[in-house]
């Protein structure tokens, strides 16, 4: 097959329409965390925060584990397989948000007790569809990010057809958080929430997705040539050992995690001070997310190094001023600068890969499990601090990490060919 001859337009914006769910859910499930601290863990004492933060922690603990499966099913079903399955667990783990609310709405005295802790048996549920969910994340990337950056369209390069897929990804994360605070808990204060309130929303989304599998199933998606083994192909080298590969996948790592301690995180920040409207906050983060992505897909003459340069350093500026001036505003204009790094780090990490492209976009997905890792790690500081204050100097230090794989880290040393 000859990728020049095929027409990748329509695929192309089915794989932008997914990283809006992609993007939609990931959001939503953070937006979580505020609500579900109220209803849930009341009984939870001085770890609250750290609890909390499960719930991101198993949606993105689902990575790591999830991504080598999706380029196995990539390598062995090929894109198309891989969505359809993807799809399913997708709506499997949606269904388990469901049952999380049915369970608790029905027996309410299933409650497991830990020292002095007490956890309803339906918060449990509840991080394991977030688990299950963030798997089908997981493998839905698998074929979504190798797709937008090896597909060809016309006028386009790769870091461009990424910034729109990542687009698309903004608008879901925006209006994430008014979807959970607005039509799930219907605008009601946090300590207000009442958990049977999700049931018919996750039980909608459900039936959504499986519309959407039954309407894929039957869309055309190519295959794109020269990006996954073929077969029982063996490869001849570790994907390892492309340094530019692995130095990504630990970038990435941190940028997941900064992008998601200050998307989780800055609502718990805000609710500390006192603010009204936390929720607010993360819309202005994940906004401003929008906004770069839509200035980002129209930059074809800068480079992805130059690109990752100068955000990372107008990030790491924002937060240094944030946690001075004790301010959560100026945290939240960081996602202004965070839009396009995703991006601009596959890219670099994933140049000159050839064949093991579709292997290096399910390792690339095991750093992201950097998003579990640091923001309850930064739930786990505020908690012993006693203040989210100065917690933030684990996203300067994730910022500055980014900075060195651009100046240093992604110089190509060896390549597939």
């Amino acid at each position: 097959m000859n990728t020049k001859q095929q027409n990748y337009t329509g695929p192309f914006l089915a794989m932008v329409f997914l990283f809006l769910i992609v993007g939609f859910l990931t959001t939503a499930n953070t937006q979580f965390q505020g609500p579900l601290k109220e209803a849930f863990l009341a009984d939870a004492g001085s770890l609250q925060n750290t609890f909390a933060t499960l719930i991101t922690f198993s949606w993105f603990l689902a990575y790591p584990l999830s991504g080598p499966i999706g380029s196995r099913w990539v390598n062995n079903h090929g894109y198309k397989g891989t969505l359809l399955r993807g799809l399913m667990v997708m709506a499997a783990g949606l269904a388990m948000f469901f049952i999380s609310s049915w369970v608790t709405v029905r027996y309410p005295q299933a409650i497991l007790h830990i020292g002095k802790i007490s956890l309803h048996i339906g918060f449990i549920i509840f991080l394991l569809g977030s688990f299950v969910t963030g798997a089908s994340a997981t493998i839905l990337q698998v074929v979504i990010n190798p797709y937008l950056s090896a597909c060809s369209i016309k006028g386009t390069q790769s870091i461009q057809r990424l910034a729109i897929g990542g687009t698309a990804n903004s608008i879901g994360t925006t209006v994430a958080p008014y979807f959970v605070t607005g039509i799930v808990f219907g605008g009601v204060a946090a300590e207000d929430v009442n958990i049977n309130q999700i049931m018919v929303p996750f039980l909608a989304l459900t039936a959504v997705i499986l519309i959407l599998l039954a309407l894929l199933s039957r869309f055309s998606l190519p295959d794109i040539e020269g990006t996954r083994n073929e077969g029982n192909e063996k490869p001849e080298k570790s994907v390892w050992s492309f340094s530019h590969l692995t130095l990504g996948v630990i970038a990435i790592f941190f940028y997941v995690g900064v992008e998601v301690c200050i998307g989780g995180n800055i609502n718990l920040y805000a609710i500390e001070k006192g603010l009204a409207s936390p929720a607010l906050l993360a819309t202005v983060y994940w906004g401003g997310m929008l906004v770069g992505r839509s200035i980002g897909s129209s930059l074809s003459r800068i480079s992805p190094k130059t690109q990752l340069i100068i955000t990372t350093v107008s990030a790491s500026v924002l937060v240094i001023a944030a946690m001075i001036m004790d301010n959560p505003w100026i945290l939240a204009a960081a996602g202004l600068f965070h839009s396009i790094m995703w991006g601009a780090i596959f890219t670099l990490a994933t140049a000159r890969l050839g064949k093991y492209t579709s292997i290096a976009s399910g390792v690339f997905m095991i750093g992201v499990v950097g998003g579990a890792i640091l923001p309850l790690l930064q739930g786990m500081i505020a908690d012993a601090a006693g203040i989210w204050r100065y917690s933030w100097f684990i996203v300067l230090f994730g910022e500055l990490f980014m900075l060195f794989y651009a100046l240093i880290g992604s110089k190509i040393r060896q390549t597939a060919d």
